[in-house]
């Protein structure tokens, strides 16, 4: 994969689910208030949206070969 300047910006996906398992963890605890939980959920739908946007783009690149070893762009 080419590093263009979004994927420096942005982490990899396994970075991402390891910051979503911490969030997670977090919400999990008897002594985080209400406004923290919300906070926290809200950390991570932006983490599921990155991760949503990541995985599209992913999609969009794939390549197909065809029989005779020919690239195609992948169609969904």
């Amino acid at each position: 994969m080419s590093g263009n300047d979004n994927d420096k910006k942005t982490p990899a996906l396994q970075d991402i689910f390891l910051q979503l398992d911490t969030v997670i963890e977090s919400m999990e605890k008897e002594d985080v208030s209400l406004e923290e939980t919300f906070e926290l959920y809200h950390k991570g739908m932006d983490m599921l949206k990155i991760c949503n946007d990541k995985i599209d783009k992913v999609e969009k690149k794939m390549l197909l070969l065809d029989n005779e070893g020919e690239e195609h762009e992948f169609e969904s």
